[in-house]
């Protein structure tokens, strides 16, 4: 190992992963985290390496055997992750609020395992040229919290990821998603869970998953909707399990017959004023014989028509907390965008099948846990007014980016590698100290027996460099 040491701030946070590994493997995993963070370049596996100032030291083989051949599962990482996010930012009595989308990395090469050819709407679009790329395909699963130095929106920390290929009967994203809601639920069987996605996922899949999940989600336009079932009759007969077919949300919504009415509703940020109508119904090709809540929302001036279509699961909740429980979803597309630009998640170069499994949902695991380190041990207050007097024409600032917090981590990562400097007289000094020059403060200044004043900082180099850059380390005295 090397001599310099972790923070012990990530350290309380990373001992809460020891059972996913052994003993050495679990070495491996803390400092390729703290490698993976402290990496203001490309976070390839040899990047972890050097940014955790390791590139001399360890084989580079050890770090690449860590993703391909190391015997750890991603899916119990994650929920070891959700259970840390439990624990130190969710209340024990408040549902847990999961977001489920899917995000495209891109990859270079075509032995890459599970890649391949995407719609990417991020693509440049030119004419005569679609807007594909070749890219691993990941559905992911995040839980929202609400932090006190992000007051706007709701933040959300990725906690579980699974690769979604192509052309796999019985492998669909919906099947993914349900997969990994179905984990989360075996890990935490007595708490409440709220799952908001979007169209894409409105699929039979959903009626599968335990009654202690529900489920909001867009209604699609051509939905066919009906009654609720009529009391039983008492005749002979199997009894009928819905009522008659409602109308399409098109003439509903233009119906004097549907209630609309005005409500204070938060969307994005902001509070305002939106006309919503909801009723109880069945969708019976999605969720069967469970009722359902349909929401539609339009604006307050609108004289018909729909402008969002909503349905839940959720029959105990008001159709305002409806419609802010899905604007609540659109913290996931701010997570994707930072995972790529900021946190670097996506950049390995792996190839084989272990590897590719695992280098992305290791990149989230990383991002989730610069969030929680800074939620704990964080400065907002001061990064803000550092940033702003480094910036003043930005006025708007007034909360902290996952930048600033991964920033601030870095900097207590790259600070845990050096003892804090001190003073002592030249008898007291050894071989690893440094001289820093300058007359020292007058109150801390101590006479030697040869009537000489001077001082030292004393550092610790890494074992990559025993004697320092220069071959040795320097030592002046100021008399």
């Amino acid at each position: 190992m090397p001599q310099w040491s972790l923070p012990p701030s990530l350290v309380d946070l990373l001992v809460c992963f020891r059972g996913c590994f052994t003993a050495p493997t679990f070495k491996t995993f803390s400092w390729l985290v703290a490698g993976f963070l402290a990496q203001p370049r490309a976070r390839t596996v040899c990047g972890m390496l050097a940014g955790a100032r390791l590139a001399g030291r360890w084989h580079h083989g050890r770090a690449h055997r860590f993703f391909a051949v190391a015997r750890w599962s991603p899916d119990q990482l994650g929920l070891a992750l959700l259970a840390l996010i439990c624990a130190r930012l969710v209340a024990c009595d408040s549902p847990l609020r999961l977001v489920v989308d899917d995000t495209l990395y891109r990859r270079a090469g075509r032995k890459v395992w599970g890649a391949s050819w995407h719609h990417d709407p991020l693509a440049p679009a030119s004419k005569g040229r679609k807007p594909v790329a070749w890219a691993n395909c990941w559905v992911v699963v995040g839980v929202l919290v609400h932090l006190p130095f992000v007051p706007d929106r709701a933040v959300c920390l990725p906690v579980l990821a699974r690769l979604w290929r192509p052309r796999q009967p019985g492998r669909s994203k919906l099947d993914l998603a349900c997969e990994l809601v179905g984990l989360i639920c075996a890990r935490f069987p007595d708490r409440r869970l709220h799952l908001v996605c979007d169209a894409a996922y409105a699929g039979k899949a959903l009626a599968g998953l335990p009654a202690q999940v529900t489920v909001t989600t867009r209604l699609r336009c051509d939905a066919a909707l009906y009654h609720l079932p009529p009391p039983p009759t008492r005749r002979r007969g199997r009894p009928r399990v819905k009522g008659e077919r409602l109308a399409d949300l098109e003439v509903l919504a233009g119906m004097v017959a549907t209630p609309f009415a005005l409500h204070r509703v938060a969307r994005y940020g902001r509070l305002g004023i939106a006309a919503v109508a909801h009723f109880t119904c069945l969708w019976p090709s999605v969720f069967g014989a469970r009722p359902v809540h349909v929401v539609l929302v339009r604006a307050p001036d609108a004289p018909d028509g729909f402008d969002l279509a909503l349905v839940s699961t959720d029959l105990a909740a008001t159709a305002a907390q409806l419609v802010c429980r899905y604007a609540d979803r659109w913290p996931v597309e701010v997570l994707f965008e930072e995972s790529r630009q900021v946190a670097g998640v996506g950049q390995a170069r792996s190839r084989t099948r272990r590897a590719v499994e695992r280098t992305v949902p290791f990149g989230l695991l990383c991002l989730s846990l610069t969030v929680v380190w800074y939620a704990l041990y964080g400065q907002p207050a001061a990064d803000v007014a550092a940033r702003r007097a480094l910036a003043p024409w930005y006025r708007d600032k007034h909360a902290v980016s996952f930048a600033d917090m991964l920033v601030a981590l870095r900097r207590v990562i790259l600070a845990a590698q050096y003892y804090q400097v001190r003073w002592s007289s030249p008898l007291q000094q050894k071989s690893s100290r440094c001289s820093v020059p300058g007359p020292p403060p007058q109150h801390e200044l101590r006479k030697s027996s040869d009537q000489r004043w001077s001082r030292s900082v004393v550092f610790r180099c890494p074992a990559s460099e025993p004697f320092g850059r220069r071959g040795r380390h320097l030592e002046r005295q100021v008399r």
